[in-house]
């Protein structure tokens, strides 16, 4: 890392110098482009060397693949003439299979969509995704439009709230029509943040295709989000590439985009929310939102809601004890709708399949 500092810190001399005929503004402006450039680059480095540790981390009992496939196309074009405009955006996908499974029989899929705005399926979720394979789940999981790790073009097809709920739901498409161990009657969704939010717009857009869903700490109100976020933050949306416009702009298309103001399109899908009130990233008074406006809206749904749980936005994503308690409480909510073959059952369950304690 030290030599490829050394290296970028030469490259820079040159650069500059090479310029030194431009003002100060032109060279800033280039010296930028050059540094998301290498942004991307480094990421993309980042997602190969994580993509080795799945087989570390999971091979022994799934076997690991990753599938290209597509989506719908940008809801956003540059030159909506130019050559290729309004093809099906492309994009990387995970499949897990338990090594344990009989092909002659059919298994319940898990649709695992990652968090982040710009965030991508890492070994983060190693363990959670031993938990499910132990459990005789197949999962699949989206590297939708504006995940990182994929290069500039990628990251810039990002569709917040928009058509990465599709990308997402072509995953599942993806699997059932593929693989014939997948049982299309028994697809669960779950998602935490971001992911959470992808779930919950899921099952409001396809609520027939997905038996039950389970939303951790959801992004769930994006105007809110505006409002306690950073500067920063709120960059990443108002990008000429993304929405183009702040929340104070065109407050109806943030509006479209979170669930909060979208709970009158659910319909009857078993859902399972959890939400933490110390959450550091996803304020708990977005998904308070989100569980008022179900309730005021009728819905069915069952919630809870952590008092200062440790962990914070991470607290039942994380290998503590208390993360694997609300875990196997998630497992059997899946459980009962999805009936996996080898159901977790106790937290000594769980220990054995994502730790191989015996």
């Amino acid at each position: 890392m030290r030599k490829l500092k050394n290296c970028l810190a030469i490259l820079l001399v040159v650069f500059v110098s090479s310029l030194q005929a431009q003002d100060s503004d032109e060279i800033i402006t280039e010296l930028n482009k050059q540094m998301q450039r290498l942004n991307h680059r480094l990421d993309r480095l980042e997602k190969i060397n994580d993509d080795i540790l799945w087989y570390n981390k999971v091979g022994d009992i799934a076997y690991i693949d990753k599938v290209y496939i597509y989506g719908p196309p940008k809801w956003k074009e540059k030159n909506p003439t130019a050559q290729g405009a309004g093809n099906p955006v492309k994009f990387w996908t995970y499949t897990f299979i338990p090594k344990t499974i009989d092909p002659s029989k059919k298994y319940p899929l898990i649709v695992l969509p990652h968090g982040g705005v710009h965030g991508d399926f890492t070994t983060y979720y190693a363990h959670i995704v031993r938990e499910l394979i132990s459990q005789q789940y197949i999962v699949v999981a989206a590297e939708y439009r504006g995940s990182t790790g994929y290069g500039k073009s990628h990251y810039e097809k990002i569709d917040y709230g928009g058509l990465e709920t599709e990308d997402v739901d072509a995953s599942r498409k993806y699997m059932i029509e593929n693989y014939e161990i997948v049982d299309k009657d028994r697809v669960g969704i779950i998602g935490w943040s971001h992911g959470g939010m992808i779930t919950l717009h899921n099952i409001f857009d396809h609520p027939k295709d997905y038996k039950v869903a389970f939303a951790g700490v959801p992004v769930s109100d994006i105007i809110s989000r505006m409002g306690y976020q950073t500067q920063k933050y709120r960059d990443l949306y108002s990008a000429d590439y993304h929405i183009g416009k702040t929340a104070y702009e065109n407050v109806n298309e943030y509006r479209r985009r979170s669930p909060a103001w979208n709970t009158h399109k659910f319909k009857n899908t078993p859902l399972l929310i959890h939400t933490n009130t110390n959450d550091d990233d996803v304020n708990v008074l977005e998904v308070e939102h989100l569980i008022k406006s179900l309730k005021a809206d009728g819905k069915k749904f069952e919630y809870e809601i952590f008092d200062n749980i440790p962990g914070g936005h991470s607290f039942d994503r994380m290998d503590t004890k208390h993360a694997r308690k609300v875990r196997v409480k998630i497992y059997k909510f899946l459980g009962q709708h999805l009936n996996p073959p080898r159901k977790i059952k106790s937290v000594k369950d769980l220990e054995k399949a994502a730790y191989r304690f015996e």
